[in-house]
């Protein structure tokens, strides 16, 4: 069973709660993983910053990973409440979050690039695919869908045992500019992810941007299993 660092609404600060696997939400009153929470902490000017890496010196508030969460933090003044001092909120915060998600996964997707376990191009995905060497499928938002069609296609039909597991990720959570300054060249419309502890940070990262993301009514999960 996971254990609750601390039932308070702030912990003491990101050295002091390391054994903590679960925090509770300051609006929504659930306690959940913190991989499903964010970490929010008071900058010496008193605004309220969100602490992706929960690193942040200083005493933090937790909020469920959803942007409409963050919203309604904001809205109802959860964050002056639960810090319990007067702080500014900047009433963009939800958004500056998600700038903040996005940011993350693209510095992750560059460090898994530079450490050679991304390829990109149709051809080079295709034949990732093929050699069962892609541990995940990348495609950039809005991208053409007949090029989907056929790399989802071959995950199917040719990558053997990984396209059968259900944990295979198809991730969409990137334009084709924010792929393109991940990995230094232009035009990214699809890529494949291969093995590797860099990847493996993309994905979480990525992950947490789709959890913030999918709140909102008009937004469908864009990292989904490759057998769907």
């Amino acid at each position: 069973m996971l254990a609750i660092a601390d039932p308070a609404d702030l912990d003491n600060g990101p050295r002091t709660n390391r054994s903590g696997t679960e925090r509770m939400c300051a609006v929504t009153r659930a306690v959940r993983p913190i991989d499903e929470l964010i970490r929010f902490v008071v900058a010496p000017s008193g605004e309220v910053v969100a602490d992706l890496k929960r690193k942040l010196p200083g005493r933090g508030l937790w909020v469920s990973a959803s942007r409409k969460t963050v919203a309604e933090a904001v809205r109802r003044n959860h964050f002056g409440k639960g810090f319990k001092r007067d702080v500014r909120v900047a009433p963009t915060l939800p958004k500056d979050t998600e700038n903040l998600l996005v940011r993350g996964a693209v510095e992750a997707l560059a460090m898994a690039a530079k450490a050679g376990q991304v390829v990109a191009g149709f051809a080079k995905v295709e034949g990732a695919l093929q050699a069962h060497q892609a541990v995940a499928l990348i495609h950039a938002t809005g991208g053409a869908a007949d090029g989907i069609r056929k790399l989802d296609a071959i995950l199917r039909q040719k990558a053997g045992k990984a396209a059968e597991s259900p944990e295979f990720p198809v991730i969409g959570v990137l334009t084709s500019e924010q792929l393109d300054l991940a990995l230094g060249r232009s035009n990214v419309i699809h890529a494949a992810l291969l093995a590797g502890a860099a990847g493996k940070t993309f994905l979480s990262r990525s992950q947490i941007l789709v959890r913030y993301r999918m709140a909102d009514d008009d937004k469908m999960p864009a990292v989904r299993p490759g057998n769907s």
